[in-house]
């Protein structure tokens, strides 16, 4: 066995150390940030994806807000027109002419004729009174237009009378009462020689109509001093006891 040469102690720590081979650490540490600039300039040209920019987002805008109300805006609504008012013809209103199928007879013979509630009640009222020792006579109820115009232009010349002045006490044609079959003119039958005059009203017969003739709906259609500016005419009485014949004498008014 070879004997084992021992070296001082203090030779053993003088004694240089080999020194390892590399790259000094600065120009190492430079390298590796050259590496990283060249990867991420190749990463940018070379199809990588773009670094997301920061999103700036807007400020939202702000719609003006609505002018509170107290109480909500009612919805609109169609507005319908007002009818045009009646035209009157020397103080008489427009009629429409009944259609003759829908009229009855009052009398025996047939001639006079009303709308069939009016006529009901008219025959009522005729019993009422002869049960009272009133005897009403029809003397006039439908007419037409053609008739009307008789009335009115034929007697005005026989009379020899202006427009306004037949006006005071006949309708001119369109404008009758008489044309809805709702009118007629009562006599006294004790006392003829009144019919058609203003001495009627002297009569039982229109004393006893002034009483009783509302119980039956009918009316006086021409008082004294009618706003109409129309002759009293105590024989004229008209029946308004339904709803068409009362439409059409007020409805026409309002």
């Amino acid at each position: 066995m070879m004997e084992e040469i021992e070296i001082p102690e203090a030779i053993r720590e003088n004694a240089e150390l080999p020194q390892k081979t590399g790259l000094p650490l600065p120009l190492l540490t430079s390298g590796v940030l050259l590496l990283g600039i060249l990867g991420f300039i190749s990463l940018r040209f070379l199809g990588g994806s773009k670094p997301a920019e920061p999103l700036v987002s807007n400020p939202p805008v702000e719609s003006p807000s609505p002018v509170s109300k107290s109480e909500p805006e009612p919805a609109p609504t169609a507005v319908t027109p007002p009818a045009p008012a009646p035209i009157d013809l020397l103080g008489h209103l427009p009629y429409d002419v009944a259609p003759v199928s829908e009229l009855i007879p009052v009398t025996a013979d047939g001639r006079i004729k009303m709308r069939p509630a009016a006529a009901n009640k008219f025959l009522q009222m005729q019993a009422a009174a002869r049960a009272e020792g009133i005897t009403l006579t029809a003397l006039s109820g439908f007419r037409d237009v053609a008739i009307q115009e008789q009335l009115f232009f034929g007697i005005k010349e026989q009379r020899v009378q202006d427009a306004v002045k037949r006006a005071e006490v006949s309708a001119p044609p369109g404008y009758s009462e008489h044309h809805t079959g709702y009118a007629i003119d009562i006599g006294d039958a004790n006392a003829p020689e009144t019919n058609l005059e203003t001495s009627f009203g002297d009569t039982a017969a229109f004393r006893w109509l002034e009483q009783n003739a509302l119980k039956y709906s009918f009316e006086l259609s021409f008082p004294p001093n009618n706003k109409q500016g129309v002759s009293y005419e105590p024989w004229h009485w008209r029946f308004v006891g339904d709803i068409d014949s009362l439409e059409t004498f007020y409805k026409v008014r309002n």
